[in-house]
């Protein structure tokens, strides 16, 4: 039996900045290169071409403004709903909307088995016990992006189909009266992921594939482990409920337990972007051990050399609805739940990848509703191993980014701005084909996010792209940031609409991006990625991202999570 416990943690407020620039775009990813091979230089090198570089671009620094009327807002800053798609659309006297989860409401094979059902429904014409008609639809939207739809933007679905019952968990600790309606729609699992090598020797070594074990065996420096996002991954939610029960059984949001993950965090990889990014890291032999849900793991073909074992809380798709629905939709949501699990539907759902490891029965994690609020904010606050985070933003302002795209990039930084822990040190280049440094790296306290407000607000465009060499200038930023806070954590964000025109190749900076070893995160804004974007991410495992002006807010918002 779960024991509910209430903790004092202050929850910290998101990483924004970074964050807030990755929510911008909406989180379809562009890939990796993994083909190209740079040639990379040493460390000392590195920080010696980019002194050099630098002094021949000769940046133009640009006097910030004080932003006296900045807003120091804390209502939360979220893209329009419209940018999760309604992938099946009902028409009917009642129609119901289901929020379900990315692996069920895709619009292709593997993951649409929601829509194929709720298509296959409607046009059964199911009436209600008054005569009425129902019809579903379906939402495409993650379980995380969800739940903070619903404390934070009034969204309201008639229904929610999570990964697991741990977000209906969470809701329900915040005032929402929940309902499930099946505990088990169809089912799933997380596991980790092993090569057969890596997986051989860790049994010889550990007898059994647990959480617990595989961060022995990370702090033993044996293997390294990767994980996605808790804040909008299932998957990373349970590991992280499983990382920290693993380190106090009896009180996971100990002090114990903290600090323990305090100390994994120091020699963890970064929380992955994406799974995408993530098994790209194991392909290049960077990740040994990934978590990753079964369906995932079942129905791709790259996986076939790996060994899954289920850990955690099962993923079962339970069905909820609230206390505000009305008695129609009620009944509706009956009907359509009932179809779903006759024999037909549940079939479609196996050949997808679900209904499997059936015997598994899942772990408890000692953790009950609100817990998992406090859980993400403790990963949140330490997940950098304690490390603050210097980050460089380096926009495009040549002249196609006049107008529409220019006017969302300064709206989304304003908005999330209070993502940006105040713990964190950030700086904001600009370039057309000149370079400017708008705002020297600082602690992100309320005069520098002030500064960093009137930056923004005052960029205008102009010119050609001269974006390499404005990564150089982002780069000299870093490394003077990091003499004055040596064990920071460096990264940077790359935002521009069209490629390169003006100033140095990214030929000749990739040396020093691989010998420093700082993660670029490239966003392509409105516009295909390119292949030197896709390929500046690639060079140390950061992720490149097709942006899209309405979704920036909640790109941003979610990379930054990860990172900031």
């Amino acid at each position: 039996m779960k024991t509910k416990r209430k903790i004092a943690l202050t929850i910290c407020a998101l990483a924004a900045i970074g964050l807030c620039l990755l929510l911008i775009f909406s989180l379809t990813g562009c890939g990796l290169d993994t083909g190209s091979k740079v040639e990379a230089l040493s460390y000392e090198d590195a920080v010696q071409e980019v002194e050099a570089y630098y002094a021949k671009i000769k940046p133009t620094t640009i006097s910030a403004r004080l932003d006296t009327d900045m807003n120091f807002t804390t209502t939360a800053a979220l893209s329009d709903l419209s940018t999760f798609p309604v992938t099946t659309v009902g028409k009917a006297d009642v129609v119901i909307e289901i929020a379900a989860d990315t692996e069920l409401s895709d619009t292709s094979e593997p993951d649409n088995w929601a829509n194929v059902v709720a298509t296959a429904f409607n046009r059964k014409g199911f009436k209600l016990s008054n005569g009425k008609t129902v019809a579903v639809s379906i939402r495409q939207i993650v379980a995380g992006e969800t739940v903070t739809y619903m404390l934070e933007g009034n969204y309201r679905p008639d229904a929610f189909i999570p990964s697991h019952a741990q977000w209906g968990e969470i809701l329900a600790s915040r005032g929402f009266a929940t309902i499930t309606l099946v505990d088990r729609l169809v089912g799933n699992t997380a596991g980790i992921l092993m090569k057969h090598d890596v997986y051989d020797t860790f049994i010889a070594n550990h007898g059994e594939v647990t959480v617990g074990n595989v961060l022995n065996a990370a702090l033993n420096n044996e293997l390294v482990f990767a994980v996605t996002n808790p804040y909008t991954s299932s998957t990373g939610l349970n590991m992280l409920a499983q990382m920290l029960y693993a380190f106090d059984a009896n009180n996971p949001l100990s002090d114990k337990a903290v600090q323990a993950l305090v100390d994994y965090q120091k020699i963890a990889p970064t929380a992955a972007y994406s799974t995408a990014v993530m098994r790209e890291s194991a392909k290049k032999g960077i990740v040994d051990a990934m978590a990753m849900e079964a369906q995932a793991y079942i129905l791709n073909a790259e996986l076939r050399d790996y060994v899954y074992t289920p850990v955690g809380f099962r993923h079962d798709h339970p069905v909820i609805t609230f206390d505000y629905v009305s008695e129609d939709k009620q009944e509706a949501l009956q009907l359509f739940v009932d179809y779903c699990l006759e024999p037909e539907q549940q079939k479609l759902a196996t050949d997808r990848g679900f209904n499997l490891y059936d015997e598994y029965a899942g772990q408890d994690d000692n953790l009950v509703g609100g817990d998992y609020l406090s859980a993400q904010s403790v990963w949140k606050k330490n997940k950098n191993g304690g490390r603050p985070v210097v980050a460089v933003f380096v926009a495009d302002i040549s002249g196609s980014m006049n107008g529409k795209r220019l006017n969302a990039l300064k709206e989304s930084l304003l908005k999330t701005i209070q993502y940006i822990d105040s713990d964190n040190y950030v700086g904001l280049v600009s370039y057309d084909d000149q370079v400017y440094i708008n705002l020297p790296v600082s602690k992100f306290d309320n005069k520098q996010r002030a500064y960093f407000s009137g930056a923004v607000k005052d960029l205008s465009t102009n010119g050609s792209t001269a974006t390499f060499s404005a990564t150089a200038v982002g780069l000299k930023l870093l490394l003077d940031a990091k003499e004055e806070v040596p064990d920071a954590q460096l990264m940077l964000f790359v935002l521009t609409d069209g490629e390169t025109n003006a100033g140095y190749s990214l030929r000749k900076i990739s040396p020093m991006v691989v010998g420093l070893k700082v993660p670029v995160y490239t966003i392509a804004y409105e516009t295909s990625a390119t292949g030197d974007l896709i390929t500046l991410a690639g060079l140390n495992e950061a992720a490149c991202i097709n942006a899209d002006v309405e979704g920036i807010v909640n790109d941003l918002r979610n990379l930054f999570n990860v990172n900031m």
